[in-house]
């Protein structure tokens, strides 16, 4: 059911005014196709993506500018559309623009993860001990490799939280010590600490991963 979008051919700028939406007055409106949704029938989320696909794929082509990130993020805006359903407040807007907010933030989380694994491994290198078994050959493969991800929030997941919140506003929002300690009122030196620690960890975490390079 979540592979609906996996053969949704490449748009780039030059497309964006090609889409159109070819439905008869007999198919069923966005709105009855996001009730049957919520319903959890499969049928309407396979139709709603259909028929938003290319547009879909070209809102999130112009934020990632790569053709199998948007692949993948399709099929994550495919499950969203089927989780989230429930949330979709007609009283809001419609439909179509519920749907293209969805993938808009989908593919800007890809960025920032996409960045954040960048500066979490290029500090994993600097703090391991020397000798590790760990292995950055290639950079590039392994930040795009989904296991690797998925293993890096799973770690991130099982920090304390106190070294779980600095890491993300490093990581994540790209703040310094400083900028951390400044707002979370925190000595700089108990920052340090934190990051310390649970960069430690999810050094750990990476330990695994030296065949998939």
């Amino acid at each position: 059911m979540f592979h609906l979008l996996a053969n949704a051919g490449t748009v780039d700028s030059q497309d964006s005014r090609d889409f159109t939406v070819t439905d008869s007055a007999q198919d069923p409106t966005d709105e009855a196709l996001i009730a049957s949704i919520q319903a959890k029938d499969p049928e309407a989320l396979r139709r709603l993506c259909e028929r938003y696909r290319t547009l879909l794929r070209f809102v999130g082509y112009r934020v990632l500018h790569n053709d199998v990130d948007c692949d993948d993020l399709l099929q994550d805006v495919t499950i969203e559309i089927w989780r989230r359903a429930d949330t979709f407040d007609p009283n809001k807007g419609k439909p179509l623009g519920w749907i293209i907010t969805l993938t808009r933030r989908r593919a800007l989380d890809r960025v920032r993860k996409r960045e954040a694994l960048i500066r979490m491994k290029v500090r994993v290198q600097e703090i391991h001990p020397p000798g590790a078994p760990l292995s950055y050959e290639n950079v590039e493969s392994e930040v795009a490799h989904a296991e690797m991800r998925e293993c890096l929030e799973r770690a991130m997941r099982n920090l304390p939280p106190a070294q779980r919140q600095v890491l993300q506003m490093a990581y994540y929002r790209g703040l310094s010590q400083r900028g951390i300690a400044q707002i979370t009122r925190l000595p700089l030196g108990t920052v340090k600490t934190r990051l310390e620690l649970g960069m430690r960890k999810l050094a750990v975490a990476l330990r695994g991963f030296e065949d998939l390079i």
